[in-house]
């Protein structure tokens, strides 16, 4: 019975961790101000984020140097990281428009393609990355939602899943920034 009764409880905890945190994209659809990404990320923006455990306690803290640029439809997005262990890591991303308000993004560290969506104010990206934790690299699913916001910000919450179950949590706040 006992076995049972965890059996069940575990199905509970991944049908629920399994449902998207944001709901369904649609219902951001009349908010403001809208999301352009094109627009946002091209020229340079600065970020700073955190990662915290399932529990909620903060395990890396990091910032960003990113830089934009688009050309026929497809944008180039340079990411430089610093974080406050003293470890850096560079991402360089290839975002295609697919359609009116679909992405499709690419990076050495994603696994396959990035799918993404902009509704209203927000963008809605899903994913998969391997990431090394120690001596141990695992498969994480990305659920990836960034709200435009006024004064050239954006504020992305992304959390990570693995067999559907959250494992972690990803604040990470931007910032446009005067081109030089």
């Amino acid at each position: 019975m006992r076995i049972l009764k965890g059996l069940v409880l575990m199905a509970l905890m991944t049908i629920f961790s399994g449902c998207s945190a944001g709901g369904s994209i649609d219902h951001y659809a009349n908010y403001k101000p809208e999301m352009k990404l094109e627009e946002f990320f091209n020229g340079p923006i600065k970020a700073w984020g955190i990662v915290q455990d399932r529990s909620g306690k903060i395990t890396r803290s990091f910032s960003i140097d990113m830089v934009g640029s688009w050309e026929n439809g497809i944008g180039t997005l340079k990411e430089d990281f610093d974080y406050y262990d003293g470890e850096t890591q560079q991402r360089v991303w290839t975002i295609k428009k697919i359609a009116d308000g679909k992405y499709q993004g690419e990076a050495d560290d994603i696994i396959g393609t990035a799918e993404g969506r902009v509704v209203g104010n927000t963008a809605k990206w899903a994913y998969q990355m391997n990431i090394d934790v120690g001596d141990n690299t695992y498969k994480i699913s990305f659920d990836d939602w960034m709200f435009q916001m006024r004064d050239g910000v954006v504020i992305n919450r992304a959390y990570l899943k693995k067999f559907g179950i959250k494992v972690a949590e990803l604040s990470l706040f931007m910032q446009k920034q005067d081109q030089k």
